[in-house]
């Protein structure tokens, strides 16, 4: 994961309410070690995090100017110290008009992984800790937490200078605590939402388990698909990566590496390409088959408690909200044994 350049700026910003102070990095950090464990950590805490959104960039006009700044940089008109020195002073004052005492260490990191180029922008909280020095002395000590990461974002340098289409190039978290904390910081990048990756991950989710019951596949046979699904989007997810529908498919079928995917375009779902995938939604799929004595029985795991009641000492499922198709058949079938 080269670093092609980083700098740290410091906003201290106190909780009684005195205007923030910015203390701005002279030099680019140098390229070491230390450096690139911080961006290896940070990219791990951040591909870990929950709740993320992915977006574009609105148009550039003085309300989100960082896009143009990004472009001039990116083109070389301007140093990347540069760049990220008139960012953080822009930081500042949408922190200081939203009346947040947040400040923290502003970290601005471009790298390359594979071939693809990032920028990485995040405030970073540091915690109070002890240390051992080499006079085995014991002495206070500040470390950044990674734990407590709230404000980051992650821009795909490579996907928005070459698919102007896309809306999907820059993924940010978003905020829990109400959404004030996550929005001025939103605004400072200059991003808006393109895509619904809870929705696009359900739809997914959808379009495999009508993938499963359009194959009539054995129960063992479901079971191994659906985790591999599962694991494939998961490991997209650590990654910081999105789902490809045509890699899925092929995973899901080597004998038919499309199948999967014709599936998805002949039903038209209306899903992307690539599929920004969210852990949260991932989580709660499983599915549950059995078959005995002429009986099938498939759902997956969310609807249990739901629409599907489990009793365990009868050994019977209640099952709520029969398809439509289902309930007409079990009718017609009770209106001609009452003939």
């Amino acid at each position: 994961m080269p670093i092609r350049h980083a700098a740290m700026h410091l906003i201290d910003k106190k909780p009684d309410g005195s205007p923030a102070v910015l203390h701005k990095a002279q030099a680019e950090l140098p390229p070491n070690e230390a450096a690139d464990n911080l961006l290896a950590d940070l990219n791990d805490a951040y591909n870990a995090k929950q709740g993320k959104a992915w977006g574009f960039f609105h148009a550039e006009s003085g309300a989100y100017p960082l896009s143009g700044w990004l472009a001039k940089y990116l083109e070389g008109h301007n140093p990347f110290l540069d760049f990220t020195s008139q960012s953080v002073e822009h930081l500042v004052k949408l922190l200081e008009e939203s009346n947040l005492s947040t400040g923290g260490h502003v970290l601005f990191a471009h790298y390359q992984q594979g071939m693809t180029e990032y920028l990485t922008i995040a405030i970073l909280q540091h915690a109070d800790s002890v240390m051992v020095d080499t006079d085995l002395a014991v002495r206070p000590s500040r470390q950044l937490d990674l734990s407590q990461l709230h404000q980051a974002a992650r821009i795909n340098l490579s996907e928005w200078r070459n698919n102007k289409a896309s809306k999907q190039y820059i993924s940010f978290i978003k905020g829990k605590n109400g959404r004030k904390i996550s929005d001025y910081f939103r605004d400072f990048i200059g991003c808006q939402e393109g895509v619904d990756g809870p929705g696009e991950t359900r739809t997914l989710l959808k379009a495999f388990s009508d993938y499963v019951e359009s194959e009539d596949l054995p129960e063992e046979s479901a079971r191994e698909k659906t985790q591999t699904l599962v694991d494939y989007a998961t490991a997209q997810t650590k990654l910081g990566e999105p789902v490809t529908l045509e890699e899925l498919s092929s995973l899901l079928d080597e004998d038919r590496p499309k199948a999967f995917y014709d599936h998805i375009r002949n039903a038209d779902y209306g899903l992307s390409p690539e599929i920004p995938a969210d852990k949260r939604t991932l989580n709660q799929f499983r599915r549950f088959t059995g078959r005995a004595e002429g009986l099938s029985i498939s759902f997956e795991q969310h609807l249990l408690g739901d629409k599907v009641e489990f009793d365990q000492d009868a050994g019977t499922l209640l099952i709520k909200g029969l398809p439509t198709p289902l309930v007409d058949q079990l009718k017609r079938n009770t209106m001609k044994e009452q003939r």
